[in-house]
């Protein structure tokens, strides 16, 4: 039996190392137009911020070996054709003719099962001066070792990336980080990882950017790049002018799925191979997966696209199970994802609040703030996380967060993220269990608390106000509609009480009931606190009272804090 890959970075080589170490009897053939095959282009800034400290370090095994073409011949049995084209499929001979790229000769590889690996293309929109040397995609190998050479060698003064996604963004990082190289980033969109993060953890992240020297421009378009003597000197938007010795395009990618058309595969409208639940196209001889196939939105329950490494090297597996046999499947993903800034890390999965929305959910975003282990414990962070709940069912269908502990926060995502494909309820997450030991949690843990919290909304206790509408009322304190309570004991709040005193009240959560003579009964009142508790509580003594017309801020003053809101 003969297997042909087309494509050796992720998916490829593990549906090839799988299929042969099943089947291995069987002819393996892995085909890549590129020199260097089998590495994690994740890894790419990490190895432009020096993290990572050789470009091998990429392609390399666990034990040190590099995965060339001759490590899969000797060590998995596979034949790795580098430098070769796939130029056509010939579904009905089951052929693929190749084109070896150093000669230009054309051949034809005959095949039993065809597994199509080709992974995606990073987008390059029809910019005047998009040609010009210094600007760069930083995809693959051969770019990251440019960039880093550029880098160390302090002829770049000044760097744009535009894009504010992932590979954007962890590229700003390394080259504002590592290099101190003024780094700008310019997102098309209203705010940096749209689709990934609400906007309220997108400000915060962008504040960590700002914080650290990489300005955010946000709702910009690049209208040309302009240069000297071919080399790119400035980038020009539609509100500003940049300069650039170096340019990372990072406009989003698509998936390369030319061969596939060509072949009369079934492919959606946005150019995606559609598969089954075995990774199987509309060819049964074929096989697809990666970047370049639309597999289900465990989610939304709609067909969705999931550009991930991770999810490229858990189809490759099942592709390789099922190519030599077996029977294995892919059910489909809610897609979790993580990345690290400079002081903060990000992470969610599922939904955010804007994708339930347009999505078509009636739903809610619930945001806390909260110490991420013991209060007692010497070591500690704040962490946020923030989840979206369908109102009606209480189904969770999103969790985000940031936190400067990158292994607490991915730990909280993990624990939650492979419930959301199982329709789980707020009620779930509040009784979720999850270790507790003081150096690692707090006894009622954040992800317990987060699930408390939309638990009191959605039964009326709780009466929440976001931070974007607290921004918005105090910055419109002076009309005097709103009557101000900061809920935290008296040396918390006394600086604010001595800088605002005709606006800022304290009157601390334990005392509400002894003071209620000093809160107006014909203003709404806004309660805060340093994270949300005891605003919260004295909104309930409140209603005890009568007392109804009160919002508590969530994430008090901490999220504030990392918003940037001027109090």
């Amino acid at each position: 039996m003969r297997v042909v890959v087309i494509g050796a970075v992720a998916l490829g080589p593990k549906a090839a190392s799988r299929c042969k170490r099943l089947m291995p009897d069987a002819e393996v053939i892995l085909i890549d137009q590129a020199p260097r095959i089998s590495y994690g282009g994740c890894g790419i800034p990490y190895f432009v911020s020096g993290e990572v400290n050789r470009v091998e370090d990429l392609q390399t095994t666990p034990y040190g070996t590099v995965r060339d073409a001759q490590f899969f011949k000797s060590h998995k049995g596979v034949t790795a054709l580098v430098q070769t084209r796939a130029t056509s499929i010939d579904r009905a001979a089951r052929t693929v003719t190749v084109e070896e790229l150093a000669s230009g000769k054309s051949s034809t590889l005959s095949y039993d099962k065809l597994v199509l690996a080709m992974g995606s293309s990073p987008n390059r929109p029809p910019i005047p001066g998009i040609e010009l040397q210094g600007i760069s995609p930083a995809t693959n190998l051969d770019e990251a070792e440019l960039i880093r050479n550029a880098a160390a060698s302090g002829k770049v003064n000044n760097a744009v990336v535009v894009g504010g996604g992932f590979i954007g963004l962890e590229m700003a990082v390394a080259l504002g980080d590592m290099w101190g190289i003024p780094t700008s980033v310019v997102e098309l969109t209203d705010h940096i990882l749209p689709g990934f993060l609400s906007p309220t953890l997108a400000r915060m992240a962008t504040r960590d950017l700002a914080d650290n020297g990489v300005n955010v421009y946000a709702a910009e378009k690049v209208l040309r790049f302009e240069g000297d003597k071919g080399a790119v000197t400035r980038v020009v938007t539609d509100k500003r002018e940049l300069p650039a010795d170096l340019v990372v395009m990072s406009a989003g990618i698509r998936p390369n799925t030319e061969l596939a058309r060509e072949a009369g595969l079934t492919l959606t409208e946005r150019g995606l191979i559609v598969v089954d639940d075995h990774l199987r196209t509309s060819d049964p001889d074929i096989y697809a997966g990666g970047d370049c196939v639309t597999v289900l939105n465990q989610v939304t329950g709609k067909p969705g696209w999931f550009p991930l490494g991770s999810m490229a090297n858990r189809q490759g597996r099942v592709i390789g199970t099922n190519v030599a046999g077996g029977d294995a499947v892919f059910p489909g993903a809610v897609g979790a994802w993580g990345i690290k800034l400079f002081a903060q890390n990000a992470a969610g999965a599922g939904l955010t609040i804007e994708s339930a929305q347009r999505e078509g959910f009636d739903a809610i975003n619930v945001h806390v703030e909260q110490i991420d282990r013991a209060h007692f414990y010497p070591e500690k962070h704040l962490m946020v996380l923030e989840m979206v709940v369908e109102k009606a069912c209480r189904r969770v269908l999103g969790i985000q967060g940031m936190s400067s502990g990158g292994d607490a926060l991915s730990a909280r995502i993990n624990a939650v993220a492979p419930l959301l494909s199982r329709g789980i309820t707020v009620q779930d997450v509040s009784n979720l269990e999850v270790l507790y030991s003081p150096p690692f949690a707090s006894a009622m843990d954040i992800v317990n608390v987060v699930g408390n919290v939309a638990e009191n909304i959605l039964e009326g206790r709780l009466v929440p106000m976001s931070q974007e509408e607290f921004e918005k009322l105090w910055a419109e304190r002076g009309k005097d509609e709103v009557f101000f309570i900061d809920a935290r004991v008296d040396r918390d709040a006394a600086s604010l009480v001595q800088k605002y005193p005709a606006n800022w009240h304290n009157i601390p959560q334990d005392q509400i009931a002894q003071r209620l003579d000093e809160i107006p009964k014909d203003k709404p009142v806004v309660l805060v606190c340093n994270t949300g508790l005891r605003s919260f509580e004295a909104q309930l003594g409140l209603a005890a009272a009568g007392r109804h017309n009160t919002r508590s801020v969530l994430g008090g003053m901490s999220s504030a804090k990392r918003l940037g809101v001027d109090i």
